[in-house]
């Protein structure tokens, strides 16, 4: 069996955990640590790359310490060290791969530099046993991509955004109707007390021959819709996020209809 130690520094959470590969059965996640920043970013309505970086700095290596004591595994029993090296905010890379590196040189262990991306694309293989190939959709901060996934190291990317990232439309929405940090989340709660009917928003690239997206229209249709009713209710923002979400569900869902 073989044990790895993996580090998360990317944005604003500081994570670890282990992960244990035997030949015989499937990968087990022995341990998953995961400390937000919302709280640090909160005031700035997000994520400021410095104040992370700083946060990493000071969380990372208690972080490890919980979660090889959550795993049961010592250090020693550890066969290699994993950290993510991109793509993500530079600050906060450093603070995770420079750590690995000097775990890894301190206790004599493989390093292993983890692409952010490829360690989404894999981890459906993680937690559900999943076999190659199979279509990705990739939704993670900056990125909305689809992506067929064919092997370890065997990707091609299928499509992406032309203009903005859905996290980014996400943000930008919360911002425009007044909702706090962290964006996302804070617009999928407010939604369910809407109707998703109220507004007839676009569907960007609906219908479209190559499974791109676009979000940068969406954005510009709820600021128009927003600006059109100020000042807004409380059930006026609700049917806004409720609308808005339908609408980023049926773009989802035709784009990968369409790459399938």
């Amino acid at each position: 069996m073989i044990r790895v130690l993996g580090i998360e520094t990317s944005c604003d959470e500081t994570a670890a955990s282990v992960v244990a590969i035997d030949s015989d059965a499937a990968p087990k996640i022995l341990s998953n640590i995961v400390l937000s920043q919302i709280e640090e970013h909160a005031a700035f309505g997000g994520v400021v790359p410095e104040i992370a970086a700083r946060a990493h700095v000071e969380a990372l290596d208690g972080i490890i310490e919980a979660a090889l004591a959550d795993s049961g595994t010592a250090l020693a029993d550890i066969d290699a060290i994993a950290a993510t090296a991109g793509p993500g905010l530079v600050g906060g890379l450093i603070v995770g791969l420079m750590t690995a590196k000097a775990i890894a040189a301190a206790a004599n262990k493989p390093l292993i530099a983890i692409n952010h991306l490829e360690g989404h694309a894999l981890t459906a293989r993680l937690t559900d046993g999943l076999d190659f190939p199979y279509l990705l959709l990739l939704v993670s901060g900056g990125h909305t991509q689809i992506v067929a996934v064919r092997g370890v190291g065997d990707y091609q990317r299928w499509a992406t955004t032309i203009d903005d990232a859905l996290g980014e439309a996400f943000d930008k929405t919360a911002k425009m109707l007044g909702l706090p940090y962290p964006g996302g989340p804070n617009v999928e709660k407010t939604a369910q007390a809407g109707s998703a009917s109220r507004f007839a928003f676009p569907r960007p690239m609906k219908g479209s021959a190559q499974p791109d997206f676009s979000f940068s229209g969406l954005k510009t249709a709820v600021r128009q819709a927003a600006s059109a009713i100020a000042p807004l209710s409380d059930q006026d923002v609700a049917d806004i996020c409720a609308s808005f979400q339908a609408a980023v569900a049926d773009a989802l869902a035709d784009r990968v209809s369409r790459a399938l």
